[in-house]
């Protein structure tokens, strides 16, 4: 029996498995893929399909597709001086010696936002490319004194440069490179890389004559590091925070352990000035929101944080299933005055895997990349199978010992594809489930890179433990371990040993939304959730696009006002009315603008233009558009 508690879920007694035609969403797309193939990592997606054409009180006033643009190519973007800046995004060709759709940022002149103007593009390193991190301010420092484009860098292939880069870009035409690449060259103290880490985001500020910036180190997730950049040719590390370390009050009693990539990470974050004082809102994955003040950025100190209610309020409110939350805090956002938190999940799999056994315990995993997916709605019961770590070499997988049988794997030594071939050849299961191993990166729960004939789901390994009825797992020992035989076969259990009765269960949940928070000390108050209809109806889990939300953008102009970034929802706009949030306009387009119906958009940013407030929106698949609310 497993010596936690494992979350109760309602699973039909269905022994027939029902194999969907449609692609179920599952692993990340943007992550960290070992040589085995376990994914971990940040999500973007990358489902096909779109809602149909729709446009309420919001007027397209100008769109321009940027030059080689692959779909999928354009990340976030920025805007300032009457220039757009839009992160290019990782394709198939990665940037190198062939590819056409490169790494960088593009420049988009915006003086006439009714007829912008592609006129320049920043090419980063090869096998490099953009997300989140694209940001331009100005700065005024002894060292420096103009228009500051800050990127960070991600890797694609085995010449990457991580790290941030800063340009001068008070000339937009002419960027001037100021410094490239640079960033952290350890993980947990020691220097494992020949390079610096690879980063997710990075938002800079200025307070008094000090400038600095913040990032999201891909190889620490935990951490937070921040740079004085005050002279930007010579920035130097002044601060790095494990926030959970550091202010344990920030976990809830469920952060931490939601959903089937459940972690508590650093994602993303913004900086603003309230109050005379700094005050840094981070997205920290399953720990939730999180507010510090960095005055001094070198000593940060604790304000305020959120949990996740538990039921999932949202799905709750929509669909009456009373199931656990996703987690999963991506980007968040004061509002003007600063009294209320805008905040965005981002969850690219609307449903889930349940995994429970006949002992009564039930967890969730995840279904493999390439395998054949259990559909929404269906299940499979089967009796486990200890089959060790099913690599060629090793001991012999045995034949299911009749119908109606599930082999269990352990991660290690070859790939998972490599694994569930073994299964397959030696005949007879249904289905796989793959247990993590021992080691820093492993025991948790994981996503699978694996292509097979037969479903295949992965599981954390305390999960593994349970289905066999083997005592003795403890965290902290098997985070001790590593990638060797005894870390990845499950200890004392003969190759062939029958288990539990396990059932694997689909599960709709929903695709990620929006909350409102006070923005308080101590715990937030969570005043309202917002998704849109179609994210939380089962008719939409497939072939629609990701219908998550993405990102907020504040108004500079109205307190109760902000704009959504929907991915394949489109661009929204919402009003907060008696701390509620209520939608107030929205558009999707129709394929008369591109050639191609729908928007997939990642990046909103609010500027002003002769007196109206404006806002650019980032299209994956094409490039900028440009637009305005009209209604009251």
């Amino acid at each position: 029996m497993l010596n936690k508690m494992w979350r109760p879920v309602a699973v039909a007694a269905v022994a027939m498995l029902v194999i969907s035609t449609a692609t179920v969403a599952k692993a990340p797309v943007e992550e960290a893929v070992a040589d085995d193939g376990a994914t971990h990592g940040h999500q973007h997606g990358g489902e096909h399909g779109h809602l149909a054409p729709t446009s309420e009180n919001v007027t397209l006033v100008g769109q321009v597709t940027v030059g080689g643009v692959g779909e999928g190519q354009i990340a976030d973007v920025a805007v300032w001086g009457g220039y757009a800046y839009l992160a290019s995004f990782a394709q198939p060709a990665c940037n190198g010696p062939e590819s056409v759709e490169d790494g960088g940022v593009f420049i988009v002149d915006i003086s006439d936002p009714s007829a912008p103007v592609e006129v320049g593009f920043i090419d980063s390193h090869q096998d490099t490319y953009m997300g989140e991190g694209v940001q331009v301010l100005g700065i005024d420092t002894a060292k420096f004194s103009g228009d500051l484009l800050v990127q960070n860098n991600e890797g694609c292939g085995k010449n990457s440069k991580g790290g941030f880069s800063l340009f001068d870009v008070s000339d937009p035409l002419k960027p001037v490179r100021l410094v490239e690449n640079f960033g952290d060259r350890t993980i947990n103290g020691v220097r494992a890389l020949p390079d610096v880490n690879t980063i997710h985001s990075a938002f800079a500020w200025q307070d008094g004559d000090r400038a600095y910036v913040v990032i999201v180190d891909n190889h620490e997730t935990a951490d937070v590091d921040i740079y004085d950049i005050t002279n930007p040719k010579k920035p130097f590390m002044v601060g790095e925070h494990d926030i959970v370390a550091d202010f344990p009050e920030v976990l809830g009693a469920s952060d931490g352990a939601l959903g089937s990539f459940a972690a508590s990470f650093f994602h993303d974050v913004v900086v603003k000035e309230i109050g005379g004082e700094q005050i840094m809102l981070l997205s920290y994955w399953d720990a939730g929101y999180v507010t510090l003040n960095v005055d001094d950025p070198a000593n940060p100190v604790y304000i305020g944080d959120s949990d996740f209610a538990i039921p999932d309020p949202q799905l709750l409110e929509q669909t009456g299933d009373a199931r656990e939350p996703e987690g999963n805090a991506h980007q968040a956002e004061f509002t003007l005055d600063s009294q209320y938190i805008l905040a965005a999940d981002e969850d690219f799999g609307p449903s889930r895997t349940g995994v429970s056994t006949d002992d009564g315990d039930a967890t969730d995993g995840a279904q493999g990349s390439d395998t054949p997916p259990i559909a929404i709605g269906a299940s499979l019961t089967r009796t486990a199978v200890y089959v060790g770590r099913a690599c060629v070499g090793d001991e012999a997988v045995p034949a299911a010992p009749a119908d109606g049988y599930v082999a269990v794997a352990t991660r290690g030594f070859c790939t998972f594809t490599e694994k569930l071939e073994t299964i397959e050849a030696a005949g007879g299961y249904d289905a796989a489930i793959m247990v993590n191993r021992e080691g820093a990166d492993g025991c948790s729960a994981f996503g699978m890179t694996i292509e097979g004939d037969i479903p295949a789901i992965s599981v954390d390994r305390e999960t593994g433990f349970a289905l066999f009825d083997v005592d003795g797992f403890d965290q902290a020992t098997c985070a001790q371990g590593g990638d060797t035989l005894a870390g990845s076969l499950i200890p004392g259990l003969a190759i062939g040993t029958v288990g539990d009765e396990v059932t694997l269960e689909e599960y709709f949940e929903g695709w990620g939304y929006t909350h409102l928070f006070s923005n308080d000390d101590g715990k937030f108050v969570e005043l309202d959730t917002y998704a849109i209809d179609e994210a939380m109806d089962p008719d939409f889990a497939t072939e629609f696009g990701d219908l998550s939300v993405h990102e907020f953008a504040a108004s500079h102009e109205q307190a109760d006002l902000a704009y959504l970034s929907y991915y394949s929802g489109g661009f929204r706009v919402i009003r907060i009315v008696s701390d509620e949030i209520v939608e107030v306009g929205h558009y999707i387009a129709d394929d008369l603008i591109t050639g191609h119906p729908g928007n997939n958009f990642w990046g909103v940013q609010v500027f002003q233009h002769d007196g109206r407030e404006l806002v650019a929106a980032s299209d994956r698949d094409s490039g900028l558009w440009i637009f305005e609310y009209t209604g009251p």
